[in-house]
């Protein structure tokens, strides 16, 4: 917990680096960052009170400060992990290769594989070994530098087990350093019990599901996976209409398999999110551009399916804001490893070292409601930051595949030291 007046100093960064402002970067904005050099950073009580060059420091630092000399190293924001699944019971690794091997995933949902799959082992676990086996994940995200994750239910599809895993994230938001934004996707799928009744499901997420999720305030957001076999457009606009006049921000899933207007539709919901993206049209991501809708594109997931990538270079070209986040999920991607979401990012993708920087820090911010207080380094902002173990961010693309984290502050406390420990750490 925090002290009565816990203060923070950085100092000698060999540079702090970050995208600026308290809302999403689109197109070539996304390309300019701000560079200090011997740069220092004063937080007080988790809030970033000053940045600058050391030599301009303010001549009274409080004697109770803690002082970090960052001589060597790149400052950055605190990585924001704007797309997971990362609470879940079982494994599906047999399923990775049957992938692999050529079977399409639709036809693995039809044979009750896939989301089903986990479905199952998600719905006969208990509450505490959901709370233990989410809080391990999130230490392994933390070590990554990711300071604020986004989670999705949609693995229990029934009225308990979606509740449950929402609670789950409550708990975890409130015990675990990590910020845990909670997202509603009791439309991840149509469960087999209403198989041939898709529309019963719908109702049944409209009526009772919705209601009772805003009743006990235990999600943020409502998303859907609007897709060929999965859900249809007309229904993610029923659900998505109803989650927003409750009072849930709207995310849908997008796009991902065939061109659905999935994009078109997050566009005329102006849905804070739509992710994946990968067969979405000219003209929905324009929209999307258009209404400002964050394009969050996955490209791990694209890596493990053997899929083409999302358009990510075309997105920012034509003005709309990116996001990358890592799908972090038991079926199509088992990785949040922000090194290799990079890596795909800056040779598939063909982003920039600084485009990327702003997707994973503001814009994923942005992705999740967030940028007017994390994302970027800037007074008045939460204190989630980065160290890096070489003097420049270029290094995170360059050192490929590589994790080249340091240290990892979040909310003025030193919760990752790599050159000691994992020190974990508590709100």
């Amino acid at each position: 917990m925090h002290n009565d007046s816990s203060m923070l100093l950085i100092k000698h960064a060999a540079e702090i680096v970050t995208s600026t402002g308290t809302t999403a970067r689109k197109g070539t904005d996304m390309n300019c960052l701000e560079r200090i050099i011997d740069g220092a950073i004063l937080a007080k009580d988790g809030i970033i009170q000053w940045v600058g060059q050391t030599a301009d420091l303010p001549e009274s630092i409080h004697k109770n400060t803690t002082i970090i000399d960052a001589t060597g190293c790149s400052v950055i924001p605190g990585f924001v992990d704007s797309h997971t699944h990362f609470v879940f019971g079982g494994y599906r690794p047999e399923e990775f290769f049957w992938r692999l091997s050529g079977t399409p995933y639709l036809e693995i949902l039809e044979r009750g594989g896939g989301i089903l799959n986990t479905v199952k082992a998600t719905q006969s676990m208990g509450y505490e070994a959901m709370v233990e086996s989410a809080s391990r994940r999130l230490d392994e995200m933390l070590a990554m530098g990711v300071t604020t994750v986004e989670g999705k239910s949609g693995y229990g599809l029934d009225f308990d087990t979606e509740l449950k895993q929402l609670k789950v994230m409550g708990q975890l938001n409130v015990e675990h350093i990590v910020d845990v934004i909670p997202t509603f996707m009791g439309a991840h799928a149509v469960p087999p019990e209403y198989r041939g009744q898709e529309e019963d499901y719908v109702t049944f997420i409209v009526e009772k599901l919705l209601p009772a999720v805003v009743e006990q305030s235990i999600a943020e957001f409502c998303d859907v996976f609007c897709e060929k076999g999965v859900f249809s457009v007309e229904q993610t606009r029923r659900i998505l209409q109803a989650a927003g006049d409750l009072g849930l921000k709207r995310k849908i899933h997008a796009d991902e398999i065939v061109s659905f207007g999935g994009a078109e539709l997050a566009a005329e919901l102006r849905a804070v999110s739509a992710d994946h993206l990968l067969q979405a049209s000219d003209k929905g991501l324009a929209d999307m551009a258009a209404q400002g809708v964050v394009a969050t594109v996955l490209p791990m997931t694209a890596f493990c399916l053997r899929e083409q990538y999302a358009r990510a270079r075309w997105i920012i070209d034509n003005g709309g804001a990116l996001a990358l986040a890592t799908d972090y999920n038991p079926g199509s991607c088992f990785s949040h490893s922000i090194p290799m979401l990079i890596a795909l990012a800056v040779i598939q993708l063909r982003l920039s070292p600084a485009e990327i920087l702003t997707a994973l820090t503001l814009n994923g911010a942005a992705a999740v409601g967030r940028a007017d207080r994390i994302g970027t380094i800037e007074a008045g902002k939460q204190a989630d930051i980065v160290m890096l173990k070489y003097p420049s961010y270029l290094f995170l693309s360059y050192h490929a595949g590589m994790d080249i984290v340091d240290k990892v502050i979040k909310r003025g406390q030193v919760t990752v030291d790599k050159r000691y420990r994992n020190l974990g750490g508590s709100k």
